[in-house]
């Protein structure tokens, strides 16, 4: 059973549902502290999906076992679930699973916030090793990705600011869960293809986000032939950041823009 925070619902002017994905050792709540009622607030349909073994999502298999491919398949069971072709908003992992989703299946449009570059995570995962040595040992051996995350001082590294205040680097910290090591695995080694992707795609990073290296967002950006848009001092959480209320106006403006 997938857990889904489902709030608004489609209007005359959005008919389209919006369906955002969350990122590694992340859930559905990342989404619900702010965006889901600013969209609800605008006449969305706004939804949420935990995927399997995340947040209240039950799990049917060893967490460690769950490929993208298995997340794929979570989307695909909410897009149906909602009756209608949706919207799909992807965060850092999201990104990747809503890329992969739209290799066979078509969506009105689809934004991706702080995506993985096309070769995947290797390059970010070298730079985790040459900063945290034990830290990346110990998760690989007796913890789990979790520990990359789970205190302030390293969440502030990875996922917020240095503006970001404290609370809200606590409150992300406390709430980190681990991730599947297969999915990690497949964020190294299978690369989305772009070729089938005809939906419209709009592509945001931030200045300040430590779980990108230089280059990232744009390189993925390009491969859709597009833009990335990235907005300053502003961590990897673009939706928990004190700036947010920049990204939900600038990906509903898009929306306008695509008549969704």
């Amino acid at each position: 059973m997938l857990e889904v925070i489902d709030k608004g619902s489609s209007t005359e002017s959005h008919p389209v549902p919006l369906l955002f994905v969350h990122g590694g050792n992340l859930a559905a709540w990342c989404w619900d502290e702010h965006f889901l009622d600013f969209f609800a607030n605008r006449g969305f349909r706004a939804v949420a999906v935990s995927l399997r073994g995340h947040g209240a999502s039950t799990l049917s298999q060893p967490l460690n076992s769950c490929s993208i491919a298995d997340y794929v398949d979570d989307v695909r069971a909410t897009v149906d679930m909602l009756g209608a072709k949706s919207m799909l908003i992807g965060h850092s992992m999201g990104c990747t699973v809503v890329q992969k989703y739209l290799e066979k299946r078509n969506a009105p449009a689809a934004v991706l916030m702080a995506p993985c570059t096309p070769q995947g995570i290797r390059r970010i995962t070298l730079r985790m090793l040459r900063r945290h040595p034990r830290i990346v040992l110990n998760a690989n051996t007796v913890g789990s990705s979790a520990d990359f995350f789970n205190t302030p001082t390293l969440a502030r590294e990875q996922l917020f600011c240095s503006h970001t205040p404290e609370p809200i680097v606590e409150s992300c910290a406390a709430r980190v869960q681990p991730e599947s090591a297969r999915a990690g695995l497949d964020l190294m080694i299978r690369r989305p293809d772009a070729r089938p992707v005809t939906a419209p795609l709009l592509v945001l990073g931030a200045t300040e986000d430590g779980s990108r290296t230089d280059g990232d967002v744009s390189a993925a950006a390009r491969t859709y032939h597009t833009d990335a848009e990235f907005f300053p001092n502003m961590g990897h959480m673009m939706m928990l950041e004190p700036g947010w209320p920049n990204v939900a106006e600038r990906i509903h403006d898009w929306l306008s823009g695509q008549g969704l």
